[in-house]
């Protein structure tokens, strides 16, 4: 039965700041690349088979420290990537949530809602089925970790277990956490 390990990202600066990062790059903080360092020394152990990571820099300085501990090549995917968000990206949460007329944090509006040029939940949801049907299918690897951040996760979570996305709890995923899901 593989295991999946879901990792989020280190923090950036839009992170401390409250910023809406969505597709947009900012890199890992000082305090992010401490905490991938600090992640990748707690996962020596773990019989990690396969590493994965999404494209955008956060996700990329957080798995790298991991793939060179574990001796892994880093095999790199958009399908990873958080929720695009649109216009709103680089905004602060709190200000955006206020105009939407939500609390800032959670998931906005309905599965099928997405910012003005962004991708609703269900499109994130859908995304992230198809590719972890894809890796479940064609890995060998009986560990599998996946760097990416917290909506992915959260997604992942959910269609691993088989609820649906309205399902979904919108709990925050901290920096550096590591969710493992058996499949």
């Amino acid at each position: 039965m593989p295991r999946i390990h879901l990792i989020r990202h280190g923090e950036t600066d839009w992170n401390r700041d409250g910023r809406i990062q969505g597709h947009s790059d900012p890199p890992l903080s000082a305090t992010g690349r401490e905490q991938a360092q600090a992640l990748a020394e707690s996962l020596t152990a773990e019989p990690i088979g396969e590493l994965w990571s999404s494209d955008l820099r956060r996700a990329l300085e957080t798995a790298e420290p991991l793939a060179a501990r574990l001796g892994l090549d880093l095999r790199v995917s958009p399908a990873l990537r958080e929720r695009s968000f649109g216009v709103n990206e680089g905004r602060v949460a709190a200000e955006v949530a206020a105009e939407l007329g939500t609390v800032a944090g959670t998931a906005w509006h309905g599965p099928d809602d997405r910012h003005p040029e962004g991708e609703s939940l269900r499109e994130l949801y859908e995304r992230m089925a198809a590719f972890l049907d894809a890796v479940l299918a064609e890995s060998p690897a009986e560990e599998i970790a996946l760097v990416t951040s917290g909506g992915p996760i959260r997604m992942a979570r959910a269609y691993l277990a088989r609820e649906p996305v309205e399902a979904v709890v919108w709990a925050a995923v901290e920096h550096c956490s590591v969710t493992t899901v058996e499949v």
